[in-house]
């Protein structure tokens, strides 16, 4: 059975990105859908879980936006304006609805990095 998920690591300060914002999207011929916004726990995890469980799982193209300059400002960073990194646009597909699908995000306000995890 699929699922999708994500973690967000705050590399600046060495801890998980509690209270980043997160949107999941679908993208389709139709355009962008969003299917759920949600803010990160303190594990820098959904709350909820799986973005998107094995009912849900459905082959396609998706995109995760990251809200990396608000996260930084809220823990007080001071960052230039407009900020170097604002929001964080991750396109990927998703061939197999049965693929366990993992989106890591390792984020400071100058750098990010991302892989498909376990």
């Amino acid at each position: 059975m699929g699922h999708l998920s994500t973690h967000v690591l705050d590399t600046m300060n060495g801890c998980p990105a509690a209270g980043m914002r997160v949107t999941l999207q679908r993208i389709d011929a139709g355009g962008t859908h969003t299917l759920q916004v949600l803010v990160l726990n303190d594990d820098g995890r959904n709350p909820g879980g799986q973005l998107l469980d094995a009912a849900a799982m459905v082959a396609g193209r998706y995109r995760l936006l990251f809200e990396v300059a608000p996260y930084f400002r809220a823990r007080g960073v001071v960052l230039p304006d407009p900020a170097f990194i604002d929001t964080v646009q991750l396109d990927f597909g998703m061939a197999d609805a049965a693929g366990h699908y993992h989106v890591p995000l390792l984020v400071s306000p100058w750098s990010y990095s991302t892989y498909r995890g376990s």
